[in-house]
C-alpha cells in the first residue's frame, strides 16, 4: 500500500473512530486518561531509552541548545506528562455542556450544546511532550486524533504513544481513535493536509516554516500555534524590583518556549534606573543583549538592535530592548512587531494597566506578571494541545473546550412554519 493510500486508510478509521467516541461515557474517558497516565510511567525506561535515540541525532546535527531543552525527555518531564494526564482526567467533560437555552415564542425550546469537533491532525515538531498532551486533549473532548511528529522526534513520540495505545486495548476501544504516522518521509504531511472529507482541523506546533507552509497548503481549516515574539512594557509607574524579577523569569528560565520574553520595552524615566542594574543580571545569565540608540548609550558594550530584531523570536539567550517615550507609544510597537501571542506591563499605574489591556492585541496580556504564565496548565486547564495566535475559533491556550464545538438541539410539540 502506497503513502497516499495508507493514510486515506488511517483518516477513514479516525473518522468512524470519532463518531463512536459520543457512546463513551465521561467516567470511562476518566479511567483510560489515568491509565495512560501510569502507562508513562510504567514505559519510563523505554521512553528515555529511544529519547536518547533522537537526543543523540539531534547533537551530531549540532542542533541548538534551545532545540535540545525541547527534545530531552527526563524521569522528571515524563513525571509531569503523567500528572498533566491525571489533571485532565480530573476536569468537566465538555461534551453535552449546555452554552444556553432559551424559549421561542412559538414554544420551540433551543439548546445550545457543546460537541466534539471530530478529526483532530497535529502536526508538530520537537516536543515529544505534546505526544501525551495532544492524545489526553483530544480523548476527553471527544475526539480522535492524527500525530504526525518531527523526524526529530520520532523515536520519543513512538515510545510515548505505544506507552498510552495500551490504555485503549485495555478497554476495548474502537481501532482509531488514536493514531500517529511513523514515517519521517515529509511528504505525508501534504498528503494528509489533502483529506478534508475525512479531518476536520489540523493544529501545526512548531516553527514559522512550519506553520506557514501547513497553513498555505491545507485544505482543511488551520489553527496556527504560531511564534511567540512576546514583550515585557516597564513603564514610568513600575515597581522596579517587581519588574527586574518580572523580565528575568521570563526571559531566562526557559529562553527556548513561546511564552519567553523577546523584547523589553522601557520608559524614558524608568530607563536610566533601572537599565544597567537589569542588564549586568542578564549578561551574567548568559543574555546578550540588542538596544536601541538610547540604550546603548545607558548601557557601554552592547549591540545595537535592528528592525529584523524586533521581529525575530530568538528561543533562546537574546533580548532586544528598546527605550520607549510613552505606554501609548509601547503599545505601538508591541502591534506592530510582535506576534498577538502574550505581553505584560510592569507598573502601579491603574490607569496605564486599564490601557495596556484593552489596547494590546494579543491572546494574553498581563498587569504586573511575567509572560511564562501563558501555558494550559498554568491556567488550571490541565494541560494545552497549543497556544492559538488566532482569533477564530479559540485564542490563546487550547484546552477541552476549544477543542470542541456545538450544535444546536432543539425541541418542538409539532410546531410548523408558516
Amino acid at each position: 500500500m502506497g503513502l497516499k493510500q495508507q493514510l486515506i486508510q488511517i483518516a477513514k478509521t479516525a473518522q468512524n473512530a470519532s463518531r463512536r467516541m459520543m457512546n463513551i461515557s465521561s467516567s470511562l474517558k476518566n479511567e483510560v486518561i489515568r491509565d495512560m497516565a501510569f502507562g508513562l510511567i510504567e514505559n519510563k525506561a523505554k521512553i528515555i531509552k529511544a529519547n536518547k535515540k533522537d537526543l543523540a541525532a539531534a547533537r551530531c546535527l549540532k542542533q541548538s541548545k534551545a532545540f535540545i531543552d525541547r527534545l530531552t525527555l527526563s524521569d522528571k518531564r515524563i513525571k509531569e506528562m503523567s500528572e498533566s494526564l491525571e489533571e485532565v482526567a480530573q476536569l468537566p467533560d465538555p461534551v453535552g455542556g449546555v452554552i444556553s437555552v432559551w424559549r421561542r415564542p412559538n414554544g420551540l425550546w433551543i439548546h445550545k450544546v457543546r460537541v466534539p469537533i471530530g478529526v483532530i491532525a497535529i502536526i508538530y515538531e520537537s516536543r515529544p511532550n505534546v505526544t501525551s498532551d495532544c492524545v489526553g486533549l483530544c480523548f476527553k473532548s471527544g475526539n480522535s486524533v492524527i500525530l504526525r511528529g518531527g523526524s526529530e522526534s520520532l523515536n520519543s513520540n513512538l515510545a510515548i504513544y505505544d506507552a498510552l495505545s495500551g490504555a485503549i486495548k485495555k478497554h476495548k476501544l474502537p481501532d482509531g481513535i488514536i493514531n500517529i504516522i511513523d514515517t519521517p518521509d515529509r511528504k505525508a504531511v501534504d498528503e494528509l493536509l489533502k483529506l478534508d472529507d475525512y479531518i476536520d482541523l489540523v493544529m501545526p506546533r512548531g516553527g514559522e516554516g512550519l506553520i506557514k507552509r501547513v497553513a498555505s497548503v491545507s485544505r482543511i481549516p488551520v489553527i496556527k500555534h504560531y511564534k511567540g515574539i512576546c514583550h515585557v512594557y516597564v513603564d514610568e509607574y513600575a515597581d522596579l524590583n517587581m519588574a527586574e524579577e518580572i523580565c528575568f523569569n521570563a526571559k531566562v528560565q526557559r529562553p527556548g518556549v513561546c511564552n519567553a520574553m523577546e523584547c523589553m520595552l522601557v520608559h524614558k524615566d524608568s530607563a536610566i534606573r533601572f537599565l544597567p542594574h537589569m542588564c549586568k543580571r542578564f549578561k551574567e545569565a548568559g543574555v546578550e543583549i540588542r538596544g536601541c540608540d538610547i540604550t546603548q548609550k545607558i548601557v557601554k558594550g552592547i549591540k545595537h538592535a535592528t528592525e529584523k530584531d524586533y521581529r525575530t523570536e530568538y528561543l533562546d539567550l537574546i533580548l532586544s530592548v528598546k527605550v520607549v517615550e510613552s505606554v501609548d507609544e509601547a503599545i505601538e510597537h508591541i502591534n506592530s512587531y510582535g506576534s498577538h501571542h502574550s505581553d505584560s506591563i510592569v507598573t502601579e499605574n491603574y490607569d496605564s494597566a486599564l490601557q495596556f489591556l484593552r489596547q494590546v492585541d494579543s491572546a494574553c496580556v498581563y498587569v504586573n506578571a511575567s509572560t511564562r504564565f501563558t501555558d494550559g496548565n498554568q491556567f488550571g486547564l490541565g494541560a494545552e494541545i497549543g497556544i492559538s495566535t488566532d482569533k477564530l475559533h479559540a485564542r490563546g491556550p487550547m484546552a477541552l473546550e476549544e477543542l470542541t464545538t456545538y450544535k444546536y438541539m432543539v425541541f418542538g410539540n409539532g410546531q410548523v412554519r408558516t
